[in-house]
């Protein structure tokens, strides 16, 4: 269903999950992305991704198992681009809303999440990554958790990081306060679970029935 967007309100709790298209079904990354939304969708975590194909195929996947597992209300949002290359959308999408440009879709994505999850993927992924970093540095969003998933695959980057950019004070040590990696939907749930049940405690705070 295509619907605007800006209908949607800060009044649920949702995470944003980043990661590659190009990665197919019967990769780990695949199949821990898919568990990972799975675990969320039973908490009634709305789930917010590109709405491409891959690890974003397999976040909306999982959002719909983990709902009908627990019977909870939680839906896969879709946030689609326009491409060199026509892709149909995923058929997986419960509310979709398709963008013309990267910089008001990434606009959306941080207007309607609480939460990261930067799965493995490329230079739409890095970017992603670090755009939600800066705003997060700058103090443009709310803080939220930036969840990496696969210790093995970002680890690189992050020793760099330490070893180039805080070793020559290009930025803080304290600049990485809102990364976690980890490896299992256990992890994931753990740093993601108390993020939803202080949300629901402001919302309850501010008389917002919340489901």
């Amino acid at each position: 269903m295509e619907i605007e967007l800006h209908q949607y309100t800060n009044d649920y709790f949702r995470v944003c999950i980043f990661g590659s298209a190009r990665i197919k079904e019967n990769d780990e990354y695949y199949k821990l992305t898919e568990s990972i939304a799975s675990v969320l969708g039973e908490k009634g975590i709305d789930i917010l991704t590109g709405g491409g194909s891959g690890l974003m195929e397999a976040a909306m996947k999982g959002v719909r198992s983990g709902r009908a597992i627990s019977g909870s209300k939680s839906k896969s949002f879709g946030v689609t681009i326009e491409l060199n290359k026509w892709e149909p959308p995923s058929e997986h999408i419960d509310i979709k809303y398709h963008h013309r440009r990267f910089s008001s879709r990434l606009d959306d994505f941080m207007r309607l999440s609480n939460a990261i999850i930067v799965t493995p993927g490329g230079i739409g992924t890095c970017l992603e990554l670090f755009f939600a970093w800066q705003l997060l540095q700058l103090g443009h969003i709310t803080d939220r958790p930036m969840i990496l998933i696969g210790r093995e695959f970002w680890q690189g980057l992050l020793d760099w990081f330490d070893s180039h950019l805080i070793a020559r004070g290009l930025v803080s040590a304290g600049d990485k306060r809102w990364l976690y990696v980890v490896d299992t939907p256990e992890e994931v749930l753990k740093i993601v679970e108390p993020e939803h049940l202080k949300f629901k405690d402001r919302m309850v705070a501010l008389g917002v029935k919340v489901p």
